[in-house]
C-alpha cells in the first residue's frame, strides 16, 4: 500500500504569496515571502529566481545576480535563470557578461525569442550592430508580431546606415500596431537621415497625432522644417517642444539657430542664453552666441563667448576659428594667427582656417607665408575657389603675375560667377601689359555686377591711357563716378577732357 506524504508544502504557499505581492509591486513584502520559502526549502530554485526578480526590480542588481546564480547552481538547465541574470548584468552595464548569459539561455531553449531580443540589445550597446541585427531577426522568426523587436532592429539598421531596411522594419511595426507613435517617430528620423524631409515631417506629424505631447517629435519636425528653409514652422515646433519640456536645451539652441538664419540676432542670443542656463557645458551654444555677437559687431562679447566654448571643450576647433575671426576684426592679428594655428592643430584639414590665417599674413605683408597656407588649403580641398583667389592676390602683391593669373583663372573655372576673380585677373593682365585681356575681364566683372564702380574705373583707365580710346575711357569714368568712384573722372573733368 502506497503511503501519502501529508506534510504541508509551505514553500509553495510562500512562493505563491511572494508572486502575488510582486505583481502588486509590493517588492519588499514579496522578498519576505521568498525568504520564508527558502527557509522551508533551501533548494527551492524558483524561490531564489523570484527573489532575484524582486531585487532587480528594486535596482539591486548585485543581489539579483547572486539569487539567479544560486538558481543555476540548483537547476543548471534553467534557461530563465540565465536570462534573468543576463538582464541584471545588462542593467549594471556589464554587456559582455549579459551576452554570455543570454547565449546560455538560448542554448538551453533555442526558441527563446526574448533572449535573442535582449542579446541583440546588448550587442547594440557594444556597437556590434551586425550581430544585433542577426539576433533581432531570429527573434522575429520565432515571433513575427514582436513589435518592439522591429523597433530595435530598425535602430541597429539606422546605426549601420542601412536606412531602407530600417524604414521597412518601422513600416512592419506600424502595420502590427497602427498607433505605434514611437515607430512613426523613428521612421521619421530615418527619413531625415536620408534628407527626405517631407516624408520625415509626415511621420513626425502622425506621431504627434497619436501622442499629442511628444516633445521629441515636435523638436525633430522643427529640424526637418529648418532643413527645408521653412523657418517660421521650425520656430513654431521648437516652441511647442519647449512648452512641453521647459528644460529642453537643444530646442532652445536650435530655435536660436533658426532666428540667427532669419537675421534676428537678438532673439538668437536670447535662446542660446537659455540653452546655456539649462546646460552650462553647452559649448556649441557659447560658440553660436559668439557668432551672433560678432554679427552685431560686438567683438569683445563674441571673444568672451568663444573663450567660454573653448573652456568647456578644449578640442572645439570651430570656437578657436571663430575667436580668431573676432580678433582679426579688432585688428589683433597676432592673437588671430594663434587661434587659427590652434584650429589647425585640432583639424589639420580645415581649409577655412588656412584661408583666414593667410589673410592675416597678407594683411601683415607676409605674402610668402600666406602663399604656403593657401597652398595647404588647396591641397586639402582642390576645389576651394576662395583659396585659389586669395593665393592669387598674394602672388599679385609679390609681383608674380603669371602665377596670380593662373590662380584667378582656376578660381573662375571652379566658380564661374566669381566677380572679384574676374576683376583681379583684369588687374593682373593690365600689370602684364595685356590690355585687351584686362578690358575683357573688367567687362565680365561688370556683367556680373553692374554696380561695380572700380571695374568701370579701371576699364576706363585702360581704355584712356593704354588704348588711347578717349570716348570709351570717359564714358567709363563717368559711370564709375555715378556709382561713387569719382577720382579719375573729376580730374579729367577739371581739365575739360571728359564732359
Amino acid at each position: 500500500m502506497k503511503v501519502l506524504d501529508t506534510k504541508p508544502r509551505y514553500e509553495e504557499t510562500y512562493n505563491e504569496k511572494g508572486i502575488m505581492y510582486y505583481k502588486k509591486s509590493k517588492y519588499d513584502l514579496a522578498i519576505l515571502e521568498f525568504n520564508e520559502a527558502i527557509k522551508e526549502n533551501p533548494n527551492d530554485a524558483d524561490a531564489y529566481n523570484n527573489r532575484g526578480l524582486a531585487y532587480a526590480t528594486k535596482d539591486q542588481y548585485e543581489l539579483a545576480i547572486n539569487e539567479h546564480t544560486k538558481t543555476i547552481e540548483i537547476h543548471p538547465t534553467n534557461a530563465k535563470a540565465y536570462y534573468e541574470r543576463g538582464n541584471a548584468y545588462y542593467n549594471k552595464g556589464q554587456y559582455r557578461k549579459a551576452i554570455s548569459d543570454y547565449t546560455s539561455a538560448i542554448e538551453l531553449n533555442p526558441k527563446y525569442a526574448a533572449a535573442y531580443y535582449n542579446r541583440g540589445i546588448a550587442y547594440d550597446e557594444i556597437k556590434r550592430y551586425r550581430k544585433a541585427i542577426s539576433d533581432f531577426s531570429v527573434a522575429l522568426e520565432i515571433n513575427p508580431n514582436y513589435a518592439d523587436v522591429y523597433d530595435n532592429r530598425m535602430i541597429a539598421y539606422r546605426k549601420k546606415g542601412l536606412y531602407n531596411q530600417a524604414i521597412s522594419d518601422y513600416s512592419k511595426a506600424i502595420d502590427i500596431n497602427p498607433n505605434y507613435a514611437k515607430a512613426y517617430y523613428n521612421r521619421g528620423i530615418v527619413y531625415a537621415n536620408k534628407d527626405q524631409f517631407k516624408e520625415a515631417i509626415n511621420d513626425f506629424s502622425r506621431a504627434i497625432e497619436i501622442k499629442s505631447r511628444y516633445a521629441l517629435a515636435y523638436y525633430n519636425r522643427g529640424l526637418a522644417f529648418y532643413n527645408l528653409g521653412k523657418y517660421d514652422q521650425a520656430i513654431h515646433d521648437y516652441s511647442k517642444a519647449i512648452e512641453i519640456n521647459r528644460r529642453f536645451a537643444n530646442a532652445y539652441y536650435n530655435r536660436g539657430n533658426t532666428f540667427f538664419n532669419k537675421g534676428q540676432y537678438d532673439e538668437a542670443i536670447t535662446n542660446y542664453t537659455k540653452a546655456i542656463e539649462i546646460n552650462p557645458g553647452f559649448s556649441e551654444a557659447y560658440n553660436n552666441r559668439g557668432i551672433a555677437y560678432r554679427k552685431k559687431e560686438q567683438n569683445d562679447l563674441a571673444i568672451d563667448n568663444f573663450s567660454k566654448a573653448i573652456k568647456t571643450n578644449k578640442k572645439d576647433g570651430e570656437a578657436y576659428y571663430n575667436r580668431g575671426l573676432a580678433y582679426y576684426n579688432k585688428g589683433r592679428y597676432r592673437k588671430a594667427i594663434s587661434d587659427f594655428n590652434k584650429t589647425l592643430k585640432i583639424n589639420p584639414k580645415d581649409a577655412n582656417a588656412y584661408n583666414n590665417r593667410e589673410i592675416v599674413y597678407r594683411k601683415k605683408g607676409k605674402y610668402d607665408r600666406a602663399i604656403r597656407d593657401y597652398s595647404r588649403a588647396i591641397k586639402t580641398n582642390p576645389n576651394d575657389a576662395k583659396a585659389y583667389y586669395n593665393r592669387g592676390n598674394a602672388y599679385f602683391n609679390l609681383g608674380k603675375y603669371r602665377k596670380a593669373y593662373g590662380d584667378f583663372t582656376r578660381t573662375i573655372e571652379i566658380k564661374p560667377k566669381y566677380t572679384e576673380a574676374y576683376y583681379n585677373r583684369g588687374l593682373t593682365s593690365y600689370a602684364k601689359g595685356q590690355y585687351h585681356e584686362a578690358i575683357s575681364d573688367f567687362s565680365k566683372a561688370i556683367d556680373l555686377n553692374p554696380g561695380y564702380a572700380k571695374a568701370y574705373d579701371n576699364r576706363g583707365y585702360t581704355y584712356f591711357v593704354k588704348l588711347e580710346n578717349k570716348d570709351q575711357g570717359c564714358a567709363d569714368f563717368k559711370k564709375a563716378c555715378e556709382l561713387g568712384e569719382c577720382r579719375n573722372y573729376n580730374k579729367l573733368k577739371q581739365k575739360n577732357i571728359c564732359s
